[in-house]
């Protein structure tokens, strides 16, 4: 790693840290306290969790290869793609944004295939979960309407008129967004001339450019129908992972589906965080959002933790067994290569 990187790394495990320690002074919970709620938990169901986290991951490799099949001449086989998806889940623990590419360089060492055509695969995979978290999130707004206009409404405090409610904060702000997007229209139109020859615009409409791109691959599929199918199969699985969770505890095993949906949702949000596995992003906002659901702020944190701690152990374990896994198999092709070079190895 060089200067900039660990630069990088430092910085982000700072945040990591201070959200962290803010977290649980927010909410007065100590070590003593988190593990003696810790331990109540009815464990049987880490084992119903981590079953679900098995399927996500594995249903993750083969949308992958839905996506590789057209670009590559042979697709990898289910095994070396689920052992490449959980070798960058773990490089992600490490270094945020590193995933993708041990992700893809794993891939090259097992299957071959190159890490440029694997590594645009990636970043159209991850467009299409952006989409659908968006898609969540539009959808957990709507029926959680109520609830979470009453969370800004109590955010915001005194800042607002009194007698304002939820729904003339909804149509002020979607004014305002209007507003703001007319002024942009209007300027772009203006100065697109003088725009088109700055560096900055070039880059960012060449980045747009190939967001797009990347989601009209989809038709490039030959098999979209499986594409859609795992798309919607992982983030099923992300959902019960979580929520099988919060029956292992008194204080959360009375939540319902919709809390399951908006902790997801948020979770999700604070694990695209740039910090190390979404360490201290995560808790603050799920530990806020349960709130919502009238669990103390102590129980909030521990729920948080719990989710975080489950899904950190399986990435860490599943993510050491694909590391032995591709030093076993790394080991078995020098063997190989070993006899191959070996005239007398292959004398009859």
């Amino acid at each position: 790693m060089n200067l900039k990187n660990v630069l990088k790394y430092a910085i982000s495990l700072a945040i990591a840290g201070g959200l962290l320690w803010f977290t649980f002074q927010q909410s007065h919970l100590d070590v003593a306290d988190l593990w003696r709620k810790l331990s109540a938990a009815d464990f049987r169901w880490i084992f119903v969790s981590a079953a679900l986290t098995l399927v996500a991951h594995w249903s993750r490799a083969e949308r992958w290869r839905t996506l590789l099949e057209p670009v590559v001449p042979q697709r990898p086989t289910s095994l070396d793609a689920t052992v490449s998806v959980l070798t960058g889940y773990l490089a992600n623990m490490a270094l945020p944004r590193a995933g993708e590419v041990a992700r893809c360089g794993t891939l090259y060492r097992l299957s071959g295939v190159p890490v440029n055509v694997s590594f645009g695969t990636v970043v159209a995979e991850r467009l299409f979960d952006v989409l659908m978290l968006l898609l969540l999130l539009a959808a957990t707004f709507v029926l959680e309407f109520d609830r979470l206009s009453q969370f800004f409404m109590e955010f915001l405090g005194g800042k607002l008129p009194k007698g304002s409610s939820g729904s003339s904060i909804l149509m002020l702000a979607g004014a305002v967004l209007l507003g703001l997007a007319l002024l942009g229209w209007f300027l772009f139109n203006r100065y697109r001339e003088a725009l088109g020859k700055h560096p900055v615009y070039q880059k960012v409409s060449g980045f747009l450019s190939g967001l797009l791109e990347g989601l009209l691959s989809v038709r490039k599929l030959r098999r979209p129908g499986a594409f859609l199918f795992h798309t919607l199969l992982i983030w099923t699985m992300y959902y019960l992972m979580s929520y099988t969770l919060f029956f292992a505890m008194p204080a959360t095993a009375n939540l319902g589906p919709l809390a399951g949906l908006t902790i997801l949702v948020v979770g999700s949000l604070g694990m695209a965080a740039p910090t190390p596995g979404g360490i201290g992003s995560f808790h603050l906002l799920v530990g806020q959002v349960a709130l919502l659901y009238d669990l103390t702020s102590q129980d909030g944190q521990v729920l948080a933790t719990f989710i975080h701690g489950v899904s950190t152990l399986m990435i860490i374990i599943l993510g050491i067994l694909s590391l032995l896994v591709v030093l076993l198999r790394r080991n078995k092709m020098t063997e190989i290569a070993d006899v191959l070079d070996d005239p007398k190895a292959i004398k009859l």
